[in-house]
């Protein structure tokens, strides 16, 4: 396999998995909003600020004003917005035109669909009442495309390469939107005389990463910022967790790297270092001070994908 097609597998799964949170994020923050029990956290120009802040376009003035519909397009369907899922769906049928021949028909036509739906859906209609059709039928088409990468696809060097992209992507967008539902909840305390750590943007968080069920099961509790944050980062078990993440992500690049040997410079060895790290971890470490845990995670998955592409997509 050509190195260029391998990065361009890399990134397909990149995309997919980076247009469904973003997806989920809109449609779950928006609608939980909408329950929210203090006032703060059901005021518009709030959500809108938490939307712009988890697809990393931060609105900087306070006293700025912003507009529902140009947020929602912007994020949605934008093709001038570098991270709006119209453009991550583009970009993952774009690194799927360029390894057709080892992706499977099923799976190619299912991202064209994909591609088709989101291109083809009216603004108006999205920016007035279609953010809920669109953003659920966005994550059920990615699920779509998971399930037709696990099982049209050979488990092999192929299938490797785009689940440790979307594994990567899927740690990067946890942590993203752990970000900035830890800052909403410091924005939000004390508004309804509720505590930091009993605040609603944890339940509204579980429910971004599809996690809030199965960590009521998990804990037979309320949310609180502990038990969210262990859940989301520690839990191995956990489908969304960053742990998990980095167990699948180590998994697959054994496959391209099947070597004993010890090495320190190969990609395996730095996601082991990193994953051992955080399997020995305490929670209370990690929240102590959760603002340098997100910036050391997030440098560590951007550390591993540039040895990643160092090592197996370097052309």
């Amino acid at each position: 396999m050509l190195a260029r097609v391998a990065n361009n597998l890399f990134w397909m799964g990149r995309y997919i998995e980076r247009s469904e949170h973003i997806a989920r994020y809109l449609n779950v923050n928006y609608f939980s909003s909408l329950d929210a029990p203090n006032a703060l956290s059901q005021d518009r120009q709030f959500v809108l600020r938490s939307m712009l802040f988890m697809v990393g376009n931060p609105v900087e003035q306070v006293e700025e004003t912003l507009e529902e519909q140009k947020v929602l397009y912007s994020i949605g369907l934008d093709p001038n917005f570098p991270s709006s899922i119209l453009n991550n769906v583009k970009q993952a049928r774009e690194n799927a035109n360029s390894a057709r021949d080892l992706i499977s028909t099923e799976l190619y036509e299912a991202i064209n669909k994909f591609y088709h739906f989101v291109l083809k859906y009216d603004p108006g209609l999205f920016m007035k009442s279609g953010l809920h059709d669109f953003t659920m039928n966005v994550a059920e088409m990615t699920s779509v495309l998971r399930g037709k990468i696990r099982g049209t696809l050979l488990h092999d060097s192929v299938y490797a390469i785009i689940m440790m992209g979307i594994n990567i992507e899927r740690a990067t967008q946890i942590i993203r939107i752990i970000n900035t539902k830890y800052n909403d909840a410091l924005n939000a305390q004390g508004s309804y005389g509720d505590k930091f750590s009993n605040s609603f943007e944890w339940t509204t968080l579980l429910k971004c990463a599809e996690s809030y069920d199965m960590m009521r099961r998990f804990y037979k509790k309320t949310p609180t910022s502990i038990s969210t944050l262990e859940f989301l980062i520690l839990n191995p078990n956990c489908p969304r967790s960053i742990m998990n993440s980095l167990n699948q992500v180590y998994n697959h690049v054994k496959i391209l790297d099947p070597s004993r040997a010890y090495n320190k410079n190969t990609t395996a060895f730095l996601v082991g270092k990193v994953r051992a790290e955080y399997e020995y971890k305490f929670i209370e470490e990690i929240e102590k001070d959760i603002q340098a845990f997100i910036e050391q995670i997030l440098n560590s998955l951007r550390e591993i994908s540039q040895k990643m592409e160092k090592e197996f997509f370097n052309y």
